[in-house]
């Protein structure tokens, strides 16, 4: 399968694309390191992006700017990271790449556990991971040609020891149970779904 993975310098992305390139043709996107540069904040951007990877099977996005700090700090320019980054560039990828996708392809999104239960500071990816989310459902029932849209719903992750101080209590994702998350969305057969791997 030709899977493009969006985000793939980050922690997650790094680790799906070394994961999956052992049995796959992945192209790396990212908006600084990777082969193919994206910022999924432009539709422009996002366009050019499918013009040169041309048709492909799967996409995997782990990227997706949001605002984090006190709620004291929110307000219209520091709510809307989250807006044009997390929410509206992951459902840009979709509503742009749908030209793009094979037939019986798939797209998977990322949110995460703040939907459901926020903790401080992250009022903004709560709100984007919940929009994205409603997408996922109401794409799923209208996307055509057999297209499948998932997302993928971790809560902290344990690469990323900088976040546990926000997350009290939680059980970090380990990183094979976060691959799998995502294998059960690009090889499985559900749509609509949102996938908690833990």
């Amino acid at each position: 399968m030709k899977i493009i993975i969006v985000g793939a310098s980050g922690t997650m992305g790094t680790y799906l694309s070394n994961a999956f390139e052992k049995e796959h043709e992945i192209i790396r996107a990212d908006r600084n390191n990777s082969v193919i540069q994206v910022d999924i904040t432009s539709p422009v951007a996002i366009e050019k992006m499918y013009k040169k990877t041309g048709a492909f099977d799967a996409l995997i996005c782990t990227a997706g700017p949001t605002y984090v700090g006190p709620w004291k700090n929110l307000n219209d320019e520091t709510f809307r990271i989250g807006v044009e980054g997390k929410m509206m560039g992951q459902i840009n990828l979709v509503l742009i790449g749908q030209h793009y996708i094979k037939p019986k392809g798939s797209f998977t999104l990322i949110s995460g556990a703040l939907t459901h239960e926020p903790q401080k500071n992250f009022a903004n990816a709560s709100a984007a991971n919940a929009a994205v989310e409603g997408f996922v459902r109401g794409a799923a029932i209208e996307l055509e040609n057999g297209i499948r849209i998932n997302a993928v719903s971790p809560t902290v992750i344990e690469n990323s020891p900088q976040y546990f101080p926000f997350f009290p209590g939680e059980l970090p994702v380990t990183m094979k149970q976060l691959e799998f998350g995502f294998r059960k969305s690009v090889f499985g057969a559900n749509t609509g779904q949102i996938i908690k791997p833990y």
